[in-house]
């Protein structure tokens, strides 16, 4: 066991639920950005400018998020040169094979091609030829064996919380908006998570509400300490910058995670706002903007599908105060009892 153990550490085998659900699926979710979430960006855009080439451009990007989350996952487990090149391969069947819930099987099946491949690498005369055999063999012969179980299972969990959504708008508009947004902030990937269950629809749509609940209200009643600096770093890009400090004073999560628990359920009951975007767009929150976008191109897909007449003031109304206006305004006024009762203190959200 020891000899095994200490081979593992030679070869920078960590098995740990940290490096693989927080650092590999972090990184899936920056490869699915880079690729499949771009892409979209792009092909709505021509769509809108009525240039085809950036549709040619966003479909050649689209067409490359399975290999991207795969290189993006390796590089977060530190692979090898030839083992990280072979995941190219791994990824693509994985994603194909996995179809809704290809993200999933990525993730899965790309670890364990990873880690197999870091454990041949160098090992032998012949390396060109053995750690590209054994990396893309053990990852497409997985993909083929348990990608579309894999990828079923995360596609029918989807589609279940989108299910229940529709018929309990309320209480499943709390429930997701709540969680998906705490997951924003913990060092866990909420993109990535809406990506593995292709979360769409008003489910989708309640996701977004959670994750721009967080981001812009930690950035809002954290201004007096962050000032602008922190305001953009924070609702532009991320409020799992405060996870340092919700760990010193849970208290200080009160006011965004309360305004996500409202504007979740106002965005499925009364706006019936739903994001029909690139799934992994539900995650985003307004990170670089990427939830409204994803909103956005959702309303363009519906509108090539017949299934919505246009974009009306009402939806761009919806969109604005379910992702902006409403959390800044909730979490502000959340945060003045908080801080009158001394669970938020002067300093407690300052950012190092």
């Amino acid at each position: 066991m020891e000899k095994f153990k200490a081979f593992l550490t030679r070869k920078n085998i960590i098995i740990s639920p940290k490096v693989y659900f927080i650092g590999a699926m972090g990184a899936m979710a920056q490869g699915l950005f880079c690729s499949l979430l771009i892409g979209t960006i792009i092909g709505t855009l021509g769509t809108q400018l009525n240039l085809p080439y950036l549709n040619e451009i966003g479909a050649f990007a689209t067409a490359m998020s399975g290999p991207a989350m795969a290189v993006a996952i390796g590089y977060a487990l530190k692979c090898p040169p030839l083992v990280l090149f072979s995941l190219i391969a791994v990824g693509n069947a994985a994603n194909n094979l996995g179809d809704a819930g290809g993200p999933l099987a990525v993730l899965i099946i790309v670890i364990i091609a990873a880690e197999l491949g870091k454990a041949v690498a160098g090992e032998t005369k012949i390396d060109i030829l053995v750690t590209p055999l054994v990396t893309i063999f053990s990852g497409v012969a997985l993909s083929t064996a348990i990608a579309p179980a894999i990828g079923y299972a995360a596609s029918s969990v989807g589609s279940l919380i989108m299910w229940a959504t529709e018929q309990e708008p309320l209480l499943m508009g709390i429930l997701v908006s709540v969680v998906v947004g705490i997951a924003l902030t913990l060092p866990i990937s909420s993109a990535a998570i809406c990506a593995a269950l292709s979360l769409t629809g008003l489910a989708g749509g309640a996701a977004v509400a959670g994750c721009c609940a967080q981001m812009i209200g930690f950035a809002v009643i954290s201004f007096r300490e962050n000032k602008w600096g922190g305001l953009i770093s924070q609702g532009l890009g991320t409020s799992m910058l405060q996870m340092g400090n919700i760990v010193r004073n849970p208290r200080i999560w009160i006011p965004p995670t309360v305004a996500s628990a409202i504007t979740g359920p106002l965005a499925t009951c009364l706006f019936k706002l739903q994001m029909n975007g690139a799934p992994v767009s539900s995650g985003m929150g307004t990170c670089g903007m990427v939830g409204p976008i994803g909103v956005y191109s959702g309303w363009i897909n519906d509108i090539a599908a017949g299934t919505k007449a246009a974009i009306t003031p009402a939806d761009w109304i919806a969109l604005a105060l379910i992702a902006i206006i409403l959390p800044a305004i909730l979490s502000w006024l959340i945060a003045i009892p908080c801080r009158k009762l001394g669970w938020i203190k002067d300093g407690d959200m300052k950012l190092d």
